[in-house]
């Protein structure tokens, strides 16, 4: 049996107000749940985030975006011309357009720091569990410290030339789980450290780097290490780039289904390009949840006092 469809005709207008859809809205309209960050809304894709702003969209694990129409597209199955006119009728509601969004460049800066780093010490130490000898040469090379303004723990990430280009803050009250990345932050630059040996471990997060160098101390300095600070792979191929020896990467992203997606999704993309790979899961849900249950309790209190 054929199925013809029917042609739909929309007017150049119609099709740029549809495009234009406010998302945020939209999806509220439908009774989805959007959540504010920033200038930003966060909706969710099952477990996987998808970052909203006025009319486009990208999904922070797909690394994939789009407008209004791809959106409706992509997240209710439906073709370009239903997906126009699902647009245009909104459920009946009134449509929002977004005005014409231009990305901005605005300017890196490195928050100011404290003079102390009381908070990081203890909430790194002690809350997460981090290897004092580990956590004192990443401070050591600045490449952690405390701001001054909220008392966040800052990991900087340097290009090639020893520039900062990249810095993700995380709160150290246990009752703040805030985590964010600085304005202007070049994501291929996120935190990593670059050894001279064959290997690079590439992590989700900071943390996830420094538990997994924790439990593995033996020689970790030879080594390669990066935190993407989300699901992506641009910090990966700058390392690349700029360390040709690398020659074997462990992808260690959280063991859920987000990470372990973006861990098949890169394992591929390396596949293509002939570059050995290796998938290395935590047995919880990250590198961090092993090294707290992994009986290290008694070593974290020693290691402080």
């Amino acid at each position: 049996m054929i199925t013809i469809s029917t042609y739909i005709h929309f007017a150049k207008e119609q099709r740029e107000l549809a495009r234009r859809t406010d998302l945020a809205n939209f999806l509220i309209s439908h009774g989805e749940k959007v959540k504010k960050s920033g200038s930003e809304y966060e909706w969710l894709d099952g477990s996987q985030k998808v970052t909203i702003r006025g009319h486009l969209w990208y999904h922070q694990y797909e690394q994939k975006g789009g407008d209004a129409i791809d959106f409706v597209s992509r997240f209710y199955n439906k073709d370009y011309a239903e997906a126009v006119e699902m647009l245009l009728n909104n459920g009946g509601g009134q449509i929002i357009t977004s005005p014409l969004i231009e990305k901005s460049h605005k300017s890196f800066e490195l928050p100011p720091s404290n003079d102390r780093m009381s908070r990081v010490f203890s909430y790194l130490l002690l809350t997460r569990g981090i290897d004092k000898d580990v956590l004192f040469e990443f401070v050591r090379n600045r490449m952690i410290y405390e701001s001054a303004d909220f008392h966040n723990a800052v990991f900087v990430g340097y290009d090639s030339s020893g520039k900062p280009r990249h810095a993700h803050k995380r709160g150290t009250v246990t009752s703040n789980s805030y985590k964010g990345n600085v304005a202007g932050s070049q994501p291929e630059y996120s935190f990593h450290w670059h050894g001279t040996s064959d290997k690079l471990f590439l992590f989700e997060a900071p943390i996830d780097m420094l538990s997994y160098i924790s439990m593995h101390k033996d020689n970790w300095k030879n080594h390669s290490y990066a935190a993407s600070c989300s699901v992506s792979d641009r910090v990966l191929f700058q390392c690349l780039k700029d360390n040709p020896d690398i020659k074997n990467v462990f992808l260690c992203f959280d063991n859920d289904e987000a990470g372990q997606t973006a861990n098949k999704r890169i394992s591929e993309k390396l596949n293509s390009m002939n570059i050995q790979n290796e998938i290395l899961v935590p047995t919880h849900k990250d590198w961090n949840e092993d090294i707290l249950k992994n009986e290290r309790t008694e070593e974290i209190c020693r290691q402080v006092l």
